[in-house]
């Protein structure tokens, strides 16, 4: 039996014993990637990924815009339920995750999640801002009438029911990744 020596394809000065498992293209460990089914080389990796890739450019303002109204009209109507909206935000964060997902056709990519995370964020901005205006119109007094405790109050709860519905359409768009 002979034992030649192997070579890594993009570092031929680097010795390796190790092979992708989809190509057989002698790979160092600098150029191997594992995978749930052992190690490939990057081109490979590329290649697989790549046949998941199936969104449209358009998807990705889609996404942002229907996470935002959805993040804007969910904190609005968690606002009634007060401290119980906490529980039930989630819930609508994922919800929102399968209006996003019908609306760009089911179709995938890894910047999905963040662009509707994005909409999500500035779908916040209304149920901000409206609580404070009301709050200064309640006042009467103009800006120097409030306090900072009565408005960071009055935005708290929206800005929370904001977050986690925020984290659970990202999550539920981007899956798990621990």
């Amino acid at each position: 039996m002979t034992d030649t020596a192997l070579h890594c394809a993009n570092h031929p000065a680097v010795e390796t014993t190790l092979r992708c498992n989809r190509c057989e293209k002698p790979i160092c460990s600098k150029c191997a990637v594992q995978t749930p089914v052992g190690y490939r080389c990057r081109e490979c990796v590329r290649g697989q990924q790549a046949i998941f890739e199936t969104v449209k450019v358009r998807d990705y303002p889609v996404a942002a815009i229907v996470a935002g109204i959805g993040t804007a009209l969910g904190t609005a109507v968690l606002g009634a339920l007060g401290f119980w909206g906490f529980l039930v935000a989630p819930i609508v964060g994922g919800g929102i995750a399968e209006v996003v997902r019908w609306a760009v056709g089911r179709r995938r990519s890894r910047y999905l999640a963040r662009w509707a995370a994005i909409g999500a964020v500035l779908g916040m901005i209304p149920t901000l801002v409206v609580p404070v205006i009301g709050l200064l119109a309640v006042m009467g007094g103009g800006f120097e009438a409030v306090s900072l405790g009565g408005v960071l109050i009055t935005a708290a709860f929206p800005l929370i029911y904001g977050a986690l519905i925020t984290s659970a359409l990202y999550y539920r768009l981007g899956g798990l990744r621990l």
